[in-house]
Order: structure tokens, then C-alpha cells, then sequence
């Protein structure tokens, strides 16, 4: 990050209207010329723009620009705003190119013979096709069984090798659920 203001001139429209800063503690902090901030002073420079607080932008704070307007000789600093960016684990839905959009079929055949513990919604999710195809790939009745090859989708781009542990696990944990389910009406029989 620069130490340099957002909008420096319209900042030092600004300071120079609000503060009793000196010229060249305002040029510092702007990195402009003294002689611009002394322009801006008369009104012959920066006519029409308009001041730029930087308080509400953040970039100062009021105990600042007291500080500096006690000691002519001390600088202004730019406040430093760490802002963190999130890396959401919501899955962006990605372009897939027209080429790869006729491997999808296949990359569903092959995660049917892999992994069959995958139901058809995940499938569906996983290779961005629809519930229905899965299903009917799976039933052999898809238009266009007889020509699919399966292709592993994960070599092929479709999503990746994370996307599709996550798929399996999720699946073993419904499986595991379903045995308790199924062990608990067996024994209250």
C-alpha cells in the first residue's frame, strides 16, 4: 500500500480549508509541491474541486491533525487500514467452455461406476448437469447412452479433487446414518 492519500489534490483542498497545517506538512502528506498547496491557499489551483475529508475516509484521525497543527515540524501520517479479505468457501459457478459442456454426460458416467455410494443430486451438483440426467444415466435410458466414455472429470477440469472428497464424504457419513436408522428399526422389531 502507497503512502499517498486517495485523492491527494481534493485532500489537500480539504486540509487546507479545515486545518491550520502548515504548506508543506499538507504537501508531505499529499506528495504534491508546496507551491500547489500555497495555489489551492489563494484559490489559483484545484478550482472546482471539491475537499476530500480524509477522517470519514479513513486515511487520518482527528488526533492527527491536532498533533500536527501543534508541531509544524511533525509529519501527518496516513492511518494504515488493514482490511482482511475473506475467502468464502461458497463455490463460484464457473464458465465451462462449449468443448468440455459435452463432457459432462461422461464425467457423470464415470462418477456412477467410481463412486457409486454418490447419489444422483450430488453427481448432478458436482458435474453441473441435471438431477434427471444423472438419474437417467445411471438407468442406462440417457438419448445418448450407447456413445458416453467415461472421463474422470476431476483430469478434466469439471471441479476439483477437494470438491469430490468432500462429495464422498458426505455420502459415507449419509450411508453410516442410514445403517443406524435401518439398526434401530431392526431392533425394535
Amino acid at each position: 500500500m502507497s503512502n499517498v492519500p486517495l485523492m491527494p489534490m481534493a485532500t489537500a483542498v480539504w486540509l487546507v480549508e479545515n486545518t491550520s497545517l502548515t504548506f508543506r506538512q499538507i504537501a508531505k502528506f499529499c506528495n504534491l509541491h508546496e507551491v500547489e498547496i500555497q495555489g489551492i491557499a489563494d484559490g489559483d489551483v484545484a478550482k472546482g474541486i471539491v475537499g476530500y475529508n480524509p477522517i470519514i475516509a479513513g486515511q487520518l484521525t482527528k488526533e492527527e491533525i491536532d498533533l500536527s497543527s501543534k508541531d509544524p515540524n511533525r509529519d501527518l501520517t496516513l492511518k494504515q487500514n488493514d482490511i482482511e479479505i475473506e475467502n468464502d468457501s461458497k463455490k463460484i459457478k464457473r464458465y465451462i467452455p462449449l468443448s468440455k459442456r459435452q463432457d459432462k454426460p461422461d464425467s457423470a458416467l464415470w462418477l456412477i461406476k467410481q463412486h457409486s455410494i454418490l447419489k444422483d443430486s450430488q453427481i448432478a451438483k458436482l458435474v453441473g448437469i441435471t438431477k434427471n440426467s444423472t438419474t437417467s444415466i445411471r438407468n442406462k435410458s440417457y438419448w445418448n447412452y450407447n456413445s458416453l466414455s467415461a472421463k474422470d472429470p476431476v483430469a478434466m477440469g469439471l471441479f476439483t479433487q477437494k470438491d469430490l472428497i468432500d462429495a464422498l464424504e458426505k455420502a459415507e457419513r449419509r450411508l453410516k446414518r442410514e445403517k443406524k436408522v435401518k439398526e434401530k428399526i431392526d431392533i425394535s422389531k
